[in-house]
């Protein structure tokens, strides 16, 4: 379980998180949606121990991660953007991950196999099209047995068999109570795949429930049009009274968690 209390994040003068309140208990996949700019990425990286908030606590499993490392070996992380020492063949990256992370029994095969990875394992990463980077990076992070999985974009790059394979993958993995943490601009893959929505606007938790009721308060029949109506400056005229046994759409600066 990882719990967030009154989570804020600056860069400079550029206040990213405002105030985060969250609890995250439930297996299965919690979608992180936002446009640009909106502290996705930057909440994954303070879970990650990656980036330090200025104010606030995360807990995971009970334990205060603020100078703690030990709790990174519980999950596995794709970033958005993979950077790659270019001179390394791919098969040699993999050996290194495995160095680092000290782990010798893997399902590196597996994926190796999965994503067609056979071919460029000699290949240096440098030479590589983004896609089969991409590739590369799911297999660094998936080869690993880890109960928590954060995925920043991972799908960026990737071709539609590797698409449908890695959705497949996910499924797997939603099976086996496992908890994920998902950042996408690709709708597809939040209405096939995600159990819960966390809507963040300007640093702020602006809605978190479930695909139906994310979808019945906005009136609309797919998410890509809801969020869409979300953005849009006449969204503030839609009455956004709670529904029986739903969770709300909160104003801006409010936290629905």
């Amino acid at each position: 379980m990882i719990t967030i209390h009154s989570l804020i994040k600056s860069y400079g003068k550029q206040e990213v998180l405002k105030g985060i309140e969250l609890e995250l208990k439930t297996p299965g996949v919690t979608a992180i949606l936002g446009p640009n700019g909106s502290g996705k990425t930057t909440l994954l990286k303070c879970l990650l121990g990656m980036a330090i908030p200025q104010h606030g606590q995360i807990i995971f499993d009970g334990r205060d991660i603020r100078n703690d490392w030990e709790y990174r070996k519980y999950l596995s992380y794709v970033p958005q953007i993979a950077k790659f020492p270019h001179n390394l063949t791919a098969q040699e990256f993999l050996d290194m991950i495995k160095d680092i992370r000290g782990v010798t029994s893997t399902t590196e095969q597996r994926y190796i196999q999965i994503f067609g990875l056979t071919p460029f394992l000699h290949k240096r990463l440098g030479t590589l099209s983004g896609g089969t980077k991409q590739k590369v990076n799911l297999t660094a992070a998936m080869m690993f047995y880890s109960q928590y999985l954060f995925l920043d974009e991972p799908l960026a790059g990737l071709d539609p068999v590797a698409l449908i394979r890695f959705k497949d993958l996910l499924k797997e993995e939603k099976e086996k109570g496992k908890q994920i943490i998902l950042t996408t601009h690709i709708m597809s893959i939040v209405e096939e795949l995600a159990d819960e929505i966390l809507f963040l606007l300007d640093g702020r938790i602006y809605f978190r429930g479930t695909m139906p009721a994310l979808l019945e308060q906005c009136q609309e029949t797919t998410v890509e049009r809801a969020i869409a109506k979300i953005l849009d400056p006449g969204f503030q005229d839609i009455d956004l009274s709670p529904q029986p046994h739903e969770n709300p759409i909160s104003q801006p600066g409010e936290s629905n968690s």
